[in-house]
């Protein structure tokens, strides 16, 4: 299923440049470069079994941390085991309404008013020929089989109809009468969930109103992500914020996916060691971001292709560096997706490759919401590549959010979808189709 809908995703960004009719690649390592559908499939092929194995894992969680998202990887909760109620629901015989509970059998008969009923109390049986005012939810006594509501009093509500000292029980009335029957919810014993059920908000209430205050779930994936660059460990004026790690790790959060994070100098060796001690026994998956590239410190490169990670160019244009393999880490094999390091790039190079395999396993849509709309200005377009522009949508145009460049993070921040022109496209005109996914 996973793999069918990351698949499903291949028409929605173009053809790929190697088939027929769409356009060429760069001549230079034009053999290497892969295409979005060819990368996209070794991604999934690569993340799937992890995410198969984890779902043996179970934890138990109390309910108040799933209701509130505490801790890391809020939301996108599946239970690991069926739930049973230990009581019935409702619990007992209850009002459904403020009114006087009477035996059905005095329809039509003037009844002696007795000690109101609240909510939440034990009340005495109920007398012959009496009518106890009651309110919602409040229990029925024993004796008493209906209800009739207090705006058939001549008051018509409460407290003023407490003052009553005789009701008139209304002719007709049947037992059953706005009365909530013991367990006609569920009974006790009975399956609340089954093994899988998503974990919503009505599923907690209904946890909660039987009692249980703790359920085995199936845990969630765990993903190390590493930022690269000594520039993030830099001195004074040579210090960059962490923009991908928390970027990154809010990312995976909207996918149900619990993450940490570490930041790594281009050193070899430092870079090595801090992996191996991060990743330890937790981590399913490393995410890794920069280093990547053609420079003399490409510290992902230099550490893991020798250990069996695969460095790819990719025909999309932010994004093109990309790298994947199973790498030894921590003593085990451990999946490896490798990002380039500019802002944009990772999080573009996320929702292509990455989110949709992710989400689909959450039980959420592998698709952003999709629109095919006409372009609302002119721009251009490397016809080699796939291009992901930032955009927003207004009066059924797509408008452009800053340039193409892959440092300009606060125009994606400002962008309400990710713009594809596919490949073999070099100019956009106004009015021309373009692919809008929705990123709110």
């Amino acid at each position: 299923m996973v793999l069918g809908a990351f698949r499903a995703l291949v028409t929605l960004l173009g053809p790929p440049p190697d088939r027929p009719g769409a356009g060429t690649l760069p001549t230079c390592s034009e053999a290497h470069v892969r295409t979005i559908g060819q990368h996209r499939d070794e991604i999934a092929a690569l993340v799937a079994p992890v995410l198969s194995r984890r779902r043996s894992g179970l934890e138990a969680r109390g309910i108040d941390d799933l209701a509130t998202g505490a801790g890391a990887g809020r939301g996108h909760r599946v239970l690991g085991r069926a739930v049973v109620s230990p009581v019935p629901l409702p619990p007992f015989d209850n009002s459904q309404m403020d009114g006087f509970a009477v035996r059905s059998a005095d329809a039509g008969r003037v009844l002696r008013v007795v000690a109101p009923i609240p909510a939440g109390v034990v009340p005495a049986p109920l007398e012959p020929g009496s009518a106890a005012p009651i309110m919602t939810g409040a229990r029925i006594p024993t004796g008493a089989d209906a209800v009739f509501p207090v705006e058939s009093t001549g008051p018509g509500s409460f407290p003023a109809a407490l003052a009553l000292a005789e009701v008139t029980v209304p002719d007709g009335l049947a037992a059953g009468t706005f009365v909530r029957a013991i367990g006609t919810d569920l009974p006790s014993g009975g399956e609340l969930a089954p093994a899988g059920a998503a974990v919503t908000p009505a599923l907690l209430g209904t946890l909660a109103a039987a009692g249980v205050t703790t359920v085995d779930v199936v845990r969630q994936p765990r993903v190390l992500v590493v930022s690269t660059g000594s520039e993030l460990q830099g001195a004074g004026d040579a210090t960059i914020g962490d923009a991908n790690g928390i970027a990154l790790r809010a990312a995976l959060a909207e996918v149900g996916v619990v993450s940490r994070s570490v930041r790594v100098p281009d050193d070899v060796a430092t870079f090595t060691a801090a992996l191996d001690d991060a990743v330890g026994d937790w981590a399913d998956l490393v995410l890794t971001t920069g280093g990547i590239s053609a420079g003399a410190y490409e510290v992902v490169r230099q550490a893991l292709e020798p250990r069996g990670l695969a460095v790819t160019p990719v025909a999309m244009q932010p994004g093109g560096p990309q790298a994947f393999g199973t790498v030894e880490l921590a003593g085990r094999p451990v999946p490896v997706v490798s990002f380039p390091g500019n802002p944009v790039s990772a999080l573009v190079s996320f929702e292509v490759f990455l989110r949709p395999v992710l989400a689909a396993d959450a039980g959420t849509a592998a698709e952003r919401p999709t629109e095919v709309l006409p372009a609302a200005e002119a721009t251009t377009s490397p016809e080699g590549k796939h291009q992901v522009r930032r955009g927003r949508v207004e009066d059924g145009r797509v408008h452009f959010v800053g340039g193409p460049s892959s440092h300009l993070l606060a125009h994606y921040a400002a962008a309400t979808h990710l713009v594809h022109i596919p490949v073999g496209t070099a100019a956009v005109e106004p009015g021309d189709p373009l692919t809008v996914w929705s990123l709110r």
